[in-house]
């Protein structure tokens, strides 16, 4: 069969729109070798690196059958079906193929093993990890060139906090399965971006180039920039910056804490994450802290306390000193360890960000939600001490993310979200300000500890 029939066939499956007739036609192509059907040894040489070994078993399980209905081979329908279910299917695709792939009836209703699901969900997980090693984007290469790896503890974190939802019973029914799979977002995405890789790898060679010999057709360079473009905007992981004159710098995440977190993000700050602070590198000082993430835009903070607890937030608004709360309600906070939960704004007041310092009345650190004895998250001006209490009804869901509500810290980590907002000067606006207020940063910092700027009555005249 050669390509044009691949790509007939595959304009006789009505479901397939355009672009994935492209894509669903040169990977049954590769797989069958240019026969009208695909054996299961031939997808597992293709398939089988590229992906959890789990995975690829109950995708054969859904391809294939298993026990006496299993089949040798499989036609481009079933193929192309598969694709389509796993990349933009409806919930009750989904479950079918959730089902079948765990060896259950699509019909089946109840008695479906919670631990089944859950080892399902880690396989698609581990696959989304191994793949962004394989693909060895810019995202990728970002972290892992800094010290950044991927650990199998938060793989199975990741899949235990997405399907947390249904660990109510030791067995499930269709209906809870089909409620999960309707709010699961982050599961939809992850399995997505799987699924795309895999069908898509005949696209695909050295450097991301189709090759016209592989496939036995050509994609054209428009084609293949969609495709990239698709995979860039499917990629959870950020790119990394900052960190260019740190040539070695192991950050407390790995690649599932921040896919995690990043997910969670409004989809303007999900590209590209910029290095402010950490506790390792600039030292044990809150001046300094704030020194590094005032006028930074959003940003988000993560703690490690000496038990070995990680958490944080999303901090949506400019740090600025000052007595009052500010933000907005896309701020939450999470944890990392030793489970991974996101707590969402709940709406009922605005007490999203704090900042303050030198004040006798007022509480003089950081915070994320709660008030003054109940904070969601605290840091207090005395670096090193903070609290996380055990309700906030800033976030919903909330639960105390420190192993004890007052806490010391041994890390602590900045990340800006974005571009840095443009300063006045950028903005060319005339502030009356002169060259001594050229590095802001510094004279922050200098102010925060106490130092006088003795050059402040030195400045030119503003003109009339």
């Amino acid at each position: 069969m050669g390509a044009n029939s691949s790509k007939k066939l595959a304009a006789k499956c009505s479901f397939l729109s355009k672009d994935e007739q492209l894509i669903v036609s040169n990977s049954f192509k590769l797989a069958s070798k240019n026969s009208e059907k695909i054996k299961e040894e031939e997808l597992t040489k293709i398939w089988g690196s590229q992906m959890d070994p789990r995975l690829l078993q109950y995708l054969n399980n859904y391809l294939f059958g298993i026990g006496d209905q299993k089949q040798t081979t499989v036609d481009l329908e079933r193929f192309a079906e598969l694709f389509v279910f796993c990349t933009r299917g409806t919930v009750d695709e989904k479950v079918k193929v959730l089902l079948v792939s765990l060896g259950k009836s699509d019909s089946e209703s109840n008695d479906i093993p919670y631990t089944l699901v859950k080892e399902y969900v880690e396989s698609i997980v581990a696959s989304y990890m191994k793949i962004q090693k394989l693909s060895n984007t810019k995202q990728y290469k970002s972290w892992f060139s800094r010290g950044c790896f991927m650990l199998p503890l938060n793989i199975q974190r990741l899949a235990e906090c997405l399907t947390c939802e249904l660990a109510t019973g030791e067995t499930l029914t269709r209906r809870s399965l089909e409620v999960w799979l309707q709010g699961s977002t982050l599961l939809g995405q992850l399995l997505l971006f799987v699924s795309m890789y895999l069908f898509s790898i005949s696209h695909k060679e050295k450097g991301g180039i189709a090759s016209s010999e592989r496939i036995g057709t050509t994609v054209t360079t428009d084609e293949q920039m969609a495709i990239n473009e698709r995979d860039k905007d499917r990629n959870l992981v950020p790119y990394c910056r900052g960190l260019d004159l740190i040539p070695s710098y192991p950050s407390i995440l790995d690649l599932n804490q921040i896919a995690f977190i990043n997910a969670h993000l409004p989809q303007q700050y999900q590209h590209e994450w910029r290095f402010l602070f950490s506790s390792e590198i600039h030292g044990e000082s809150f001046s300094t802290l704030i020194g590094r993430i005032v006028n930074q835009g959003p940003s988000v903070l993560v703690l490690e306390d000496k038990n070995g607890y990680m958490f944080g937030g999303f901090a949506p608004a400019n740090w600025e000193l000052g007595p009052k709360f500010f933000g907005d309600d896309s701020s939450y906070l999470f944890t990392l360890a030793p489970r991974m939960r996101v707590y969402p704004s709940t709406g009922y007041n605005q007490h999203f960000q704090y900042l303050n310092l030198h004040q006798q009345t007022l509480p003089n650190g950081l915070a994320m939600g709660g008030q003054h004895g109940y904070w969601g998250l605290w840091i207090d001006s005395e670096y090193g001490k903070g609290e996380t209490s055990q309700s906030c009804t800033t976030y919903t869901g909330y639960q105390q993310m420190s192993h004890s509500k007052d806490f010391s810290f041994r890390h602590l980590e900045v990340w800006g979200l974005g571009q840095p907002p443009p300063t006045p000067q950028e903005k060319g606006e005339r502030t009356g300000m002169s060259v001594l207020d050229g590095n802001t940063e510094s004279k922050v910092m200098l102010e925060l500890v106490g130092k006088k700027m003795h050059s402040e009555g030195l400045r030119e005249q503003s003109p009339l």
